[in-house]
């Protein structure tokens, strides 16, 4: 195992924000800059200077913060062909930005020389040399990015090889060997990287891509080959199919390898993760290692009881380790042991004949559609109802929906609804909403919140619905999950029926009777 500190280089500002869907703000930037900072990260390349006003206006910014942890990295290209490195206006716009660290790309494939840009391979190797040479006496620190370079190191590794000698004869400190098309397998990575890190003096970095799947398993095989620095990006997202997923590359590195890596406190990788989604406004990956919430979830009964005894039985590390916790999942599939162990999450415990009803009761259910595998809220409010600990604090007298159509193509919706508290009294009230279904749930909390106060700071959040029989076409049941927020926490919660209304209604209930409870659980605490 390596002996020297493993530095970890993100580019999600740059490299992830290549992905699909992504478009990040210079506020975003600076936003994520600072969590990598206090995270540890110890390099954070911020973007291209010079290539777009966001990112010029993101260098600007960032020129007053005092990192702690992290030194922030501007990326560029050697210069153009036939110009000298002086007179490149992308390299003056390195030369001129506040960062104190370049990553400048070259050519390494004699293929992409020759048939891409179309120039002589001689002409190659000065704009690397000449460009490194120019940063570096205009006074930045610079790494070379070797482009494609295993593809060129097996095509010709002679010409590869030189293209680092010209990097390395300008000034480079860092040498990145970069798995552009992301087609390398291991062992082609552990072989060219210890010859690269025997050849050279200079330190020796990896870039991996992910289009083989394999971008973290590469990078795992640099590093045992003599890499000391690891380039990605958080949650590995990137253009095509990403890049290394430094949230995996830093736990395996940090809990399987035993490196010394500087991380501040490995418990924040998935607050991290999550952070980064939550900013690039994408929906995070549940399946992803470590930090997505499938990572330590549990479905299978024998499984779940085997983990009770002890975790280690399906669990390679304790999901604290990263900050994430265990799930165990709720389905037909679950035996008394998965039931007792989710109850436990609720502070709950429970006799053998009751879990017996409880199992008995979910396999009724999710036969006719129902699915508590995602529908924590609805799953406790079951079996506190099937023990008589709780008593529906409403009741729906009856509702009706009016979509009208207004013109220009576009409709309007209102719901009317009638409700009853336990006490008796009724009311009666109106709503509009985005759709039938938004309507409705503006109408049953308006007209609750006159009994439930606590009512007014619930928000629905997001709303699937799932066709459970396809082939009865229109008739085909439904599957509605609803998940609800009070701005503090969140909980899902399902309904199902052939009518898509009633199921989104049932799912609503559930989701307000769920409200209640928890407001009536917390008074009583804290009256305590």
């Amino acid at each position: 195992m390596p002996e020297e500190q493993i530095i970890i280089y993100d580019t999600t500002l740059r490299d992830g924000a290549q992905s699909e869907g992504i478009s990040y703000s210079a506020q975003d930037k600076i936003d994520i800059l600072k969590e990598l900072d206090m995270f540890g990260i110890g390099f954070v390349e911020g973007g291209w200077p010079g290539s777009n006003p966001r990112d010029d206006e993101f260098f600007a910014m960032a020129e007053d913060l005092k990192l702690k942890n992290s030194v922030l990295t501007a990326f560029g290209s050697t210069c153009r062909h036939y110009i000298e490195a002086k007179d490149d206006k992308n390299l003056q716009n390195l030369a001129a930005c506040p960062a104190e660290w370049c990553c400048i790309f070259g050519k390494n494939w004699d293929f992409q020389v020759t048939d891409a840009l179309c120039i002589p391979l001689e002409e190659n190797l000065r704009m690397i040399e000449e460009s490194v040479k120019f940063l570096k006496v205009s006074g930045k620190h610079v790494m070379y990015d070797a482009e494609h370079f295993f593809d060129g190191y097996y095509a010709n590794r002679n010409y590869a090889m030189k293209c680092l000698e010209a990097a390395v004869k300008g000034g480079a400190e860092w040498l990145v060997l970069c798995d552009t098309n992301g087609g390398s397998m291991p062992d082609e990575i552990s072989s060219a990287v210890e010859d690269t890190v025997l050849s050279f003096s200079v330190p020796v970095g990896i870039h991996c891509h992910n289009d083989t799947e394999l971008a973290v398993a590469n990078s795992m095989a640099a590093v045992d080959s003599g890499a000391t620095m690891v380039q990605g990006t958080i949650n590995g997202i990137g253009e095509r199919c990403g890049n290394a997923n430094l949230c995996s590359v830093i736990a395996n590195l940090k809990l399987k390898m035993d490196c010394d890596v500087q991380i501040a406190d490995i418990s924040k990788l998935t607050e991290v993760s999550k952070y980064v989604s939550e900013i690039s406004n994408t929906v995070p990956s549940p399946g992803l290692p470590y930090v997505g919430e499938k990572a330590f979830a549990h479905k299978g009964g024998m499984h779940v009881s085997a983990l009770m005894k002890d975790p280690r039985t399906y669990e390679h590390i304790p999901p604290e380790t990263v900050g994430n916790k265990r799930k165990v999942l709720i389905s037909d599939m679950a035996g008394r042991a998965s039931i007792n162990a989710k109850l436990k999450e609720f502070g709950m415990t429970i006799s053998l004949d009751e879990s017996k009803e409880i199992v008995d009761r979910i396999k009724k259910l999710e036969s006719k559609g129902y699915e508590f595998e995602g529908a924590d809220a609805s799953f406790e409010l079951m079996v506190r109802r099937l023990r008589g600990e709780i008593e529906p604090p409403f009741s729906v007298i009856g509702f009706r929906l009016f979509i009208d159509d207004v013109g220009d193509n576009k409709l309007t919706s209102e719901a009317s609804i009638k409700v009853e508290d336990k006490e008796g009294h009724v009311e009666h009230t109106a709503s509009d909403g985005d759709g039938p279904v938004n309507a409705l749930d503006n109408a049953l909390r308006k007209a609750l919140s006159k009994f439930f106060p606590i009512l007014n700071d619930i928000r629905l959040t997001d709303y699937k619905v799932r066709v459970l029989d396809e082939g009865s076409a229109t008739a085909a049941s439904v599957r509605v999950l609803i998940r609800s927020s009070d701005g503090r926490s969140s909980w899902t919660t399902v309904g199902v029926s052939q009518n898509v209304i009633e199921a989104s209604l049932n799912a609503l209930v559930d989701s307000i009777e769920y409200a209640i409870l928890k407001d009536r659980e917390n008074n009583k605490k804290g009256s305590e």
